[in-house]
């Protein structure tokens, strides 16, 4: 189901996104100081090309502060603008009934297109592996998640399983495809 909803999505507007970012890191790459900016247009590149299956996560280790400001950078110079096309992509995509899933896809890919930054694209698999990996070390640190009942009195918790610090991502929202 995957690869059909890729092939659907890559007629109807994966290689028109595509080209336009893969021409914005063209234009990005003449100056070597926006190179890194080049890099994630391509990444946004690869991704919209074949986004189904795959998943945009935070990525472990990446410094906020760092990433904060390159997103602002990203923001000024370009990210409204490529936001824009999605959400244009998207409204010509809603006209269609059979593709209005792909609007939906293209208005998420807006939110990813004004901060890409500090973002990481995984497996569905790998993202859901990270999420169960963070859900026990939160787990096991003290805090436990809201029970939809109290437990009655005397009740003995399991142990979670120990998870080293650095294997954990950073807490975060992330973006299915």
């Amino acid at each position: 189901m995957k690869t059909l909803a890729n092939i659907l999505w890559l007629l109807f507007a994966g290689i028109w996104l595509f080209v336009g970012y893969v021409f914005a890191a063209v234009v990005m790459s003449l100056l070597i100081i926006t190179i890194p900016f080049a890099i994630q247009s391509l990444k946004l590149a690869m991704f919209v090309i074949w986004p189904f299956g795959r998943t945009i996560v935070d990525r472990p280790g990446a410094s906020a502060a760092a990433s904060g400001c390159a997103n602002v950078i990203w923001f000024i110079f370009g990210g409204w603008y490529i936001a824009i096309i999605h959400v244009v992509t998207g409204l010509l995509l809603c006209i269609p009934i059979i593709t209005i899933p792909f609007a939906v896809q293209n208005f998420k890919l807006a939110f990813l297109a004004l901060a890409p930054f500090g973002k990481e694209i995984v497996s569905n698999e790998e993202a859901q592996r990270r999420r169960g990996m963070y859900q026990a070390a939160a787990i096991g640190a003290g805090s436990t998640p809201w029970p939809a009942a109290p437990p009655p009195p005397g009740t003995q918790y399991p142990a979670a399983p120990a998870v080293p610090p650095a294997l954990l991502p950073p807490r975060g929202n992330d973006i299915s495809f």
